[in-house]
C-alpha cells in the first residue's frame, strides 16, 4: 500500500472571518508546540528576496516512516492545534490509517506574518495562489526533514474556503497531491451571492414551524425597514435594538439589518453541527430560531426580532449593537498586527473577497425574507472605502479567479477529489453537489450544514452524515491503496 500525505485545509465561514470552529481538547491532552518554516514573501517573483516564518504544528503519534501524513491547511483565522488531538474526522482517519498530522497556518492569519503589517503595500502578497504555493514548498521541506520518498504521496482535506483550496491544490499540483476531500468548498467565485439567503429561507421553511417562520421574519424586517426609511425612525430602532453609537446614516441602517440577518445566517450555516461545546449563541438550531420568531407571547414579529437580538447580544457577552458604518471602515483601515480587525482576520478576509472571490451575501433576491436594504453596494462600498477597490475591479477579480481555477468546470481528466456538502448549508450553491465523474464524486448530505463531516461524531448525527463519513474514509483508503 502506498502512503499518502493528506492536507486538511481548515476554515469554515464568511464574509466576516469566523474560522472553522475548533473542537475541545480532550481532558489531559497536551497541545502540540508550534514550529516555524521560512517561506519567500512572493512565491512567483524571485526578485523579491524577503522571507517570513510560517507557523505549523505536528502530531506524529500514529505515524511510521512508511505511513501517510495528513496536512491540515489553515484558512482565514489562527491555526488551532486542538484539531490535532480531538476526535475530528481527520484524527479518526489518522488513527485508522497510521497517519502523521500537520497543521499549516495560512499566510497573513494567526501568527504567520509575512510582512511588518497589513498596509496596502504589504497585503498585496495575500492570495489563494500564494497560499497554495506556500503549501507546495512546505511539502518539499517536510519530505526532506522526515526523509520521505516517492512512496509518501500527498492528499488534501479542506472545509469551506480551504475546501476550495484543497480541490485547487489537487488540480494545480497533481504531482504532489494524490487526492482531495473538498468539504463545503465554494469553488465558484460569485460577486453577488444572493442565493445564500435563498437557501437560508428554504432551510427555515423545513423547520417545525414551516412557512410561518419566514412569514414572521418578513413581517419583522418589513416593519423595521419602514422605521429605517428616514432619520425620524432611527431613535426608535436604536432603542429597540440597543444600537450604540446611534444610527447616523442609511449605511448604518444597512449595517443594523445586516447584523440581524447574520443571526439567522449563522444558525442556519452551522445548524446542529457539533459545536455546542463552545457555548456560543449558535448552539441555537433553526427550530429554536423559528420557535422564537413564532412565539406570539413575545409580542409582534418586530418585538420578537428585537428580543432575539437581545438574547444573542447577551449570549455573546455584549450589551449593545454596533451598527456604525464609520466604525466598521475605520476599524478595517487599521493595519497593524495588534489591531482587532487584523488579529481576528477580518481585514485580511475582506481583502480576499474584494480581490478574489466576492461571496457577498446580499438581499438582491425576492426569494428571501430579509428585505432589500443589504444590497451589493453595501459590500463593495467597503472594498472601496477600505482598500480603494471599485466594484468593477471586484467583478474583474471574480472573473479572473474563475478563469484561473475553473469554477465548477472541473476538468474531467482530474481524479480523486470528493465534494461533501450539506443541503442546509447555503454555501453548497457555489460547490459541487452532483457527481462529475466516478473519480470526482459529490456527497450531498441531506439535513446537514456547513462542514458537518469534519467535526467530531455525535450520537445525534443524522444517518446521512454517518454514511458520508464512512464513504469519505473509504475513498481515502482507496487513494492510499492505488496512489
Amino acid at each position: 500500500m502506498s502512503a499518502l500525505v493528506v492536507f486538511v485545509a481548515i476554515f469554515c465561514s464568511f464574509v466576516t472571518a469566523v474560522p472553522l470552529r475548533g473542537p475541545p481538547a480532550p481532558e489531559g491532552s497536551d497541545l502540540p508546540s508550534p514550529y516555524w518554516y521560512q517561506q519567500p514573501l512572493d512565491q512567483f517573483d524571485p526578485n523579491v528576496k524577503a522571507t517570513w516564518q510560517q507557523r505549523y504544528f505536528v502530531n506524529a503519534s500514529y505515524w511510521t516512516q512508511t505511513g501517510p501524513v495528513f496536512l491540515m491547511l489553515g484558512g482565514e483565522g489562527p491555526a488551532n492545534p486542538t484539531w490535532l488531538v480531538a476526535d475530528t474526522e481527520i484524527m479518526l482517519n489518522a488513527q485508522k490509517y497510521g497517519a502523521m498530522v500537520i497543521l499549516l497556518e495560512h499566510r497573513y492569519y494567526g501568527e504567520s506574518h509575512p510582512t511588518d503589517d497589513t498596509s496596502l503595500s504589504n497585503i498585496k502578497y495575500l492570495s489563494s495562489k500564494q497560499a497554495l504555493a506556500d503549501a507546495a514548498r512546505f511539502h518539499d521541506a517536510i519530505v526532506a526533514v522526515y526523509k520521505m520518498s516517492s512512496v509518501n504521496k500527498w492528499v488534501v482535506f479542506g472545509g469551506s474556503y480551504s475546501g476550495a483550496l484543497s480541490a485547487w491544490m489537487r488540480i494545480l499540483y497533481p504531482d504532489i497531491v494524490a487526492g482531495a476531500v473538498a468539504t463545503s468548498g465554494p469553488v465558484l467565485a460569485e460577486l453577488n451571492f444572493y442565493q445564500y439567503l435563498e437557501v437560508v429561507q428554504s432551510s427555515l421553511a423545513v423547520t417545525t414551524q414551516g412557512a410561518q417562520c419566514n412569514e414572521n421574519i418578513l413581517a419583522a424586517i418589513t416593519e423595521l425597514d419602514k422605521m429605517l426609511e428616514d432619520d425620524h425612525g432611527w431613535p426608535l430602532a436604536d432603542e429597540q435594538f440597543f444600537v450604540d453609537p446611534p444610527l447616523q446614516s442609511m449605511d448604518d441602517a444597512r449595517q443594523l439589518v445586516g447584523n440581524l440577518i447574520d443571526i439567522f445566517a449563522d444558525v442556519v450555516q452551522y445548524n446542529k453541527d457539533n459545536t455546542a461545546f463552545e457555548g456560543r449563541a449558535n448552539a441555537f438550531t433553526t427550530d429554536d430560531l423559528c420557535n422564537f420568531m413564532c412565539d406570539a407571547s413575545k409580542g409582534t414579529p418586530l418585538q420578537r426580532l428585537a428580543a432575539l437580538n437581545a438574547l444573542f447580544l447577551k449570549n455573546g457577552g455584549q450589551n449593545t449593537t454596533d451598527a456604525s458604518y464609520k466604525d466598521l471602515v475605520e476599524g478595517m483601515r487599521m493595519f497593524n498586527w495588534s489591531d482587532p480587525s487584523v488579529t481576528s482576520g477580518e481585514r485580511q478576509w475582506y481583502y480576499q473577497t474584494c480581490t478574489e472571490f466576492g461571496y457577498f451575501q446580499t438581499t438582491d433576491s425576492d426569494q428571501q425574507p430579509f428585505g432589500d436594504l443589504v444590497n451589493l453596494d453595501s459590500f463593495t462600498n467597503v472594498c472601496y472605502d477600505v482598500f480603494n477597490i471599485t466594484q468593477s475591479a471586484v467583478l474583474q477579480s471574480v472573473y479572473n479567479t474563475n478563469t484561473y481555477y475553473g469554477g465548477k468546470d472541473i476538468p474531467t481528466n482530474v481524479t480523486n477529489i470528493v465534494f461533501p456538502n450539506g443541503s442546509i448549508d447555503p454555501w453548497h450553491v457555489l460547490g459541487i453537489t452532483q457527481n462529475i465523474t466516478a473519480q470526482l464524486p459529490a456527497i450531498f448530505i441531506n439535513g446537514t450544514a456547513h462542514c458537518a463531516n469534519m467535526y467530531p461524531p455525535s450520537p445525534s448525527d443524522l444517518p446521512g452524515l454517518k454514511s458520508a463519513r464512512i464513504e469519505i474514509s473509504a475513498l481515502i483508503g482507496t487513494w492510499l491503496a492505488t496512489a
